[in-house]
């Protein structure tokens, strides 16, 4: 059974930081790119960080600079540490693992930011 677990999620003020992270069970963890997307009510989910099996990363323009997206194959685990946090950046946050023949969601993580 093929499971994606995000957790870290919470409320922070303006500026300040939290890392997330997201587990990954059944499923050959080095293979697969992963992603960090997000979508807040009312919104599109937007993607927000890549990395790739031979970990390359991208990232959105909103958030370069500010996010880095990290993978940890020995445990698998792919986390997002965000620093400066906006409150633009509020959402919840849902991480994917991907090939070119299928794709896995995990549950999501809220994260608030106030003002």
């Amino acid at each position: 059974q093929v499971r994606l677990v995000e957790s870290g999620g919470g409320l922070v003020q303006t500026g300040g930081s939290l890392r997330l992270s997201c587990a990954a069970s059944g499923i050959t963890f080095n293979i697969y790119a992963l992603d960090w997307h997000r979508q807040a009510p009312g919104r599109e989910r937007e993607l927000v960080a890549t990395i790739t099996s031979d970990g390359t990363t991208d990232y959105a323009d909103s958030v370069k600079g500010r996010f880095t997206i990290s993978r940890d194959n020995a445990k698998n685990t792919v986390s997002l540490q965000m620093n400066s946090l906006k409150p633009e950046d509020t959402a919840v946050y849902y991480c994917k693992a991907y090939r070119s023949w299928g794709e896995y969601w995990g549950q999501g993580t809220r994260v608030t930011v106030s003002s």
